[in-house]
């Protein structure tokens, strides 16, 4: 068994200005750079003080530099990367401002944007991150279990979040914000939801 956190990269500045990144490799901002300090913050107060900590995360700069920061706030050595954990691709709409999306495309959970990865791939794709990740984290530390922080971003913490809870969560009008921590175990290949930490959109 693994307890794992989920934490969405920082802010960067298409998030303040609320334009779509998908698969662009936008960096944090100084905003962004704070709120991953502080997740380091947070983190230190949940973890086990004696355990060892494993951190994996998307190769995206703005989740890498999330990552390398809340490592050096919890004197961490040593980051795994895994393309598989990046965010969903949305083709035609990245750049664009959720304005010009909804404009263009409709509502966010239905819309069929040209272009972009399709819902149950990113699924697919984000539990094959996680698995590769638990099982490296198992390798690096074993025989003692390390707690796995896992650095990725909004739309594949979501569908794993809702992979864990058949549809469940997150609620309807919630997102999930920049920096934010979300709690899963992973035992067996099945991951259950502890706790997540949305904010209303």
């Amino acid at each position: 068994m693994t307890i794992l956190t989920l934490v969405r990269h920082g802010e960067t500045d298409w998030n303040s200005q609320r334009r779509i990144q998908g698969s662009t490799d936008i960096p944090l901002n100084d905003t962004g750079r704070a709120q991953a300090r502080d997740a380091a913050a947070s983190l230190r107060e949940l973890l086990p003080a004696d355990g060892p900590i494993a951190i994996a995360t998307s190769d995206l700069s703005r989740a890498r530099e999330t990552a390398q920061i809340i490592a050096e706030g919890l004197g961490v050595d040593g980051l795994r990367l895994y393309p598989q954990l990046r965010e969903r691709g949305y083709g035609e709409a990245e750049g664009l401002d959720v304005a010009e999306f909804r404009s263009r495309w409709g509502e966010w959970h239905d819309a069929e944007v040209p272009g972009a990865e399709a819902w149950p791939d990113v699924r697919v794709r984000g539990l094959e991150g996680l698995r590769a990740a638990v099982r490296d984290a198992h390798l690096d530390t074993a025989p003692v279990a390390a707690s796995l922080i896992v650095v990725s971003h909004g739309a594949l913490i979501r569908e794993l979040i809702r992979h864990a809870t058949s549809g469940e969560f997150p609620l309807p009008g919630e997102r999930l914000g920049n920096a934010s921590l979300h709690s899963l175990r992973y035992e067996r290949d099945r991951i259950t939801l502890l706790s997540y930490d949305p904010v209303s959109a």
